[in-house]
């Protein structure tokens, strides 16, 4: 879980969304994250990443939309 963690914070500070865009930035939190997690918790952990945030946006719209039935009724 840390070298996910670590390796996640690196993406976020880089603003990058999906694991391997990086390009030469984070390298060594990846290679840690790519070292010491198996393959298929890695495929797991970068989708979910990315579901993650779809979610939010979903959930965001979806709050902004319900406000404004809200104002308007």
């Amino acid at each position: 879980w840390e070298n996910r963690d670590l390796y996640f914070d690196c993406l976020d500070r880089a603003g990058v969304l999906k694991a391997g865009e990086e390009g030469n930035v984070c390298t060594k939190e990846k290679r840690a994250y790519e070292t010491n997690c198996a393959k298929s918790w890695i495929d797991y952990f970068n989708k979910r990443r990315i579901l993650a945030v779809q979610q939010k946006d979903m959930l965001r719209r979806h709050g902004h939309k319900l406000e404004e039935s809200n104002r308007v009724a």
